[in-house]
């Protein structure tokens, strides 16, 4: 590749050519390039001759998925779905692709990963191969490398979940989640609690923090107490019902948990204790899981608005390829508290 090339070196990591590297060895316009490549007839042999040369010296490989999306002769776009941790299924990744496999009629492509940086070579693998036209993303952490990836290489892409990054760029569509565990934490308060424990992750997930901030503004907000009250575990619940359990030490009524999984770990550590939830201590959870209504008690939960999530994405996808200029739009669901058992009301005088 000549070396004026930005990202001129091999490699997944390096910029390939863009349509702009060509118009401007071709001295042409983008436009320009685009009927080279799509519309040949409209162009006069000198001028087709001198794009296609540019584009051999470039080495310029055309993201043919997206025109053949804009042409609707292929409606293919790639989900990467991550491996479960220890063999269980995430239940919320399982709903959000069954929703956005019945979107708009779109075709998936469904293919396993184990990191991030894996996924970014099955993009790079599955875009040569032209098996893929776009890609939802979900999964979303803290300066995400796949946003830059993508969009360093012009390839459409939708996430489900914000990027959490100072350089907010991409479409996405993500669930409120400050707002939610408000709603759990107000249900809370207007039950009677007034000692309210906080179950979250560790501190520097954007979501878990996302989720942390709507409890410490429900409990400032009604001036109840909030230092010590806090407890931070990984998303499973043989070990959030260690973390559970410090809680429980402190005299705490009632605990907010920033996931249905973590929620798990509270029931395991009252039942040690031999409480029951809902009868001596509340616990809500985040998700709103298949198993959320089957556990005993059916647990308190937060539902995602899943459907929507994946419409959204869709048509975010759909608008990018018919206008790659267009402003990033961002959009926040609100979702919902579904109230069970698991969440009853403050003993008297607690």
């Amino acid at each position: 590749m000549n070396k004026d090339v930005p990202g001129g070196s091999s490699g997944p990591a390096a910029r390939p050519p863009t349509m702009a590297d060509v118009a401007r060895r071709a001295e042409v316009g983008k436009q320009t390039v685009s009927n080279a490549l799509n519309k040949p007839e409209l162009l006069r042999p000198e001028t087709l001759a001198r794009v296609k040369a540019a584009i051999e010296e470039l080495g310029y490989r055309p993201h043919t998925a997206a025109r053949s999306l804009r042409r609707r002769e292929s409606r293919t776009i790639g989900f990467a779905l991550e491996r479960s941790v220890a063999g269980r299924s995430n239940a919320v990744n399982d709903r959000f692709l069954h929703a956005l496999a019945a979107a708009a009629g779109y075709r998936l492509l469904v293919f396993s990963v184990d990191s991030r940086e894996q996924e970014i070579e099955r993009y790079d693998e599955l875009l040569g191969e032209q098996a893929v036209d776009a890609f939802v993303l979900d999964r979303t952490a803290t300066d995400d490398p796949r946003h830059r990836w993508l969009h360093d290489r012009s390839v459409p892409f939708a996430a489900f979940g914000r990027s959490w990054s100072d350089e907010d760029f991409g479409d996405w569509v993500d669930v409120d989640g400050a707002a939610g565990i408000e709603a759990a934490t107000e249900h809370l308060v207007a039950a009677g609690h007034r000692k309210i424990g906080l179950l979250s992750w560790p501190a520097g997930s954007g979501t878990g923090d996302d989720r942390t901030q709507g409890w410490r503004r429900t409990m400032k907000r009604h001036g109840l107490p909030a230092r010590g009250l806090t407890a931070a575990t990984a998303n499973r619940p043989d070990v959030a019902r260690r973390a559970a359990g410090t809680l429980l030490d402190k005299g705490v009524t009632a605990i907010v948990a920033v996931s249905d999984a973590l929620a798990l770990g509270c029931y395991d550590a009252l039942r040690e204790r031999g409480q029951r939830p809902g009868a001596d201590v509340a616990v809500t959870g985040f998700d709103d899981s298949p198993f959320a209504e089957l556990l005993d008690p059916p647990l308190t939960s937060v539902e995602q608005p899943l459907e929507e999530a994946a419409t959204e994405c869709v048509r975010m996808l759909v608008e990018r390829i018919a206008d790659p200029r267009r402003p990033y739009e961002q959009r926040l669901l609100t979702p919902r508290l579904v109230v069970r058992d698991s969440s009853g009301p403050a003993a008297a005088g607690a």
